[in-house]
């Protein structure tokens, strides 16, 4: 995201609670539809203009958590749903940052939960005091809805020293393989004006109970096609049968150019493949704009669902009153590729906020 110098010193991008404050910018093609799943402002009502950035769902029994960057002075946000369709905003599952943190709210954003050993583990983004570049932290919950509680002395990652001096780290998301190991895959915050560089995309394998990394982290991809330009970021990983599928949103967030892209990797660690070479995965398709921030999980009857956020036309920032709202689209794998479709809308239908997720369990 753009800097503001009044902030902390260098960090270059962010992602503010405040509406009125600067966000990233997103760039968009025109690809399938994406589905509005509508977050409530307290129950019962369902509103399609909440902003709901970077969203993560994590399903527990039959409850669905959805986690996003915080807005109104809260760290975080959390919903919960228990059919993907109506949903109740939580509290501020995150309600104290850590001592090594920058003590502000609209610093922390691009939350993902994983279980583990039952109790649950919150990857997020957040400021470090040190350093003055934003890093990734982890806190731990003995309920999905938190509150979370981050007592390490430093950042989980924070790429700001020697060789890995990236100017920070940021868009944290776990990964459990078929054997059962931990990944945590993020971005390089290298495209700040500090380094200058191409952002890139990362995973390192965790410790069994997520609070740790192990062995070294691996690079993915980088940003390196014109669609993708300035930067990649917000990755997710997903694996069908044999396949493991890399999602990455690209471009620069408050824009209709912001968009998903996709690759195949051999392991967690790489190496990966673009598939989404001549222009993206899922792009800005009638009133939906500036898609990204995805993440997949799994309904309760095993249908897989791509989270996300997007713009609602003809706004594409905070300034203009924008917000970018929580989005669910069907994903299907056939060939080795995603299907990325709206579900229960046929492709070219109107893509304005709906009050329900067609076709939800």
């Amino acid at each position: 995201m753009p800097h503001d110098p009044s902030r902390v010193a260098r960090v270059d991008r962010y992602r503010p609670a405040d509406p009125t404050m600067r966000r990233r910018v997103l760039r968009l093609s025109a690809l399938p539809l994406l589905l509005v799943a509508l977050l409530a402002a307290g129950p019962p009502d369902v509103l399609a203009s909440r902003d709901f950035a970077d969203p993560f769902v994590l399903r527990e029994g039959t409850t669905y958590y959805a986690y996003a960057t915080g807005t109104g002075g809260a760290h975080l946000q959390m919903a919960t749903s228990t059919d993907l369709t109506t949903w109740t905003r939580g509290a501020d599952p995150l309600p104290v940052l850590p001592s090594w943190s920058v003590q502000a709210g609209h610093l922390t954003w691009a939350p993902s939960v994983v279980k583990r050993d039952g109790r649950w583990v919150l990857y997020y983004t957040t400021a470090d005091a040190s350093s003055g570049f934003q890093c990734i932290g982890r806190a731990v919950a003995t309920r999905p809805e938190g509150p979370f509680v981050d007592d390490s002395p430093r950042p989980l990652i924070c790429q700001t020293v020697g060789e890995m001096r990236l100017c920070g780290s940021i868009d944290p998301s776990p990964f459990v393989d078929a054997d059962g190991k931990l990944y945590l895959l993020w971005k390089s915050d290298e495209n700040a004006s500090a380094c200058r560089a191409a952002a890139r995309l990362w995973s390192q394998r965790l410790t069994d109970d997520g609070l740790a990394t192990m062995g070294a982290a691996s690079a993915l991809v980088a940003t390196d096609r014109p669609w993708e330009a300035p930067l990649v970021e917000g990755p997710s990983m997903w694996r069908d049968g044999g396949t493991l599928h890399l999602f990455y949103s690209a471009n620069w967030y408050e824009s209709a150019s912001y968009a998903i892209g996709h690759a195949r990797c051999d392991s967690p660690l790489g190496p990966c493949a673009k598939t989404s070479v001549d222009g993206p995965l899922v792009a800005s398709d009638g009133a939906t704009l500036g898609p990204g921030g995805q993440e997949l999980f799994a309904d309760l009857g095993g249908g897989v669902w791509m989270a996300h956020h997007a713009w609602t036309a003809p706004a594409t920032s905070y300034g203009s009153g924008g917000a970018r709202s929580l989005r669910l689209a069907r994903v299907t794998f056939a060939g080795g590729m995603p299907r990325i479709t709206a579900a229960g809308i046929a492709r070219g239908a109107s893509s304005s906020p709906l009050g329900a997720a067609a076709g939800a369990p």
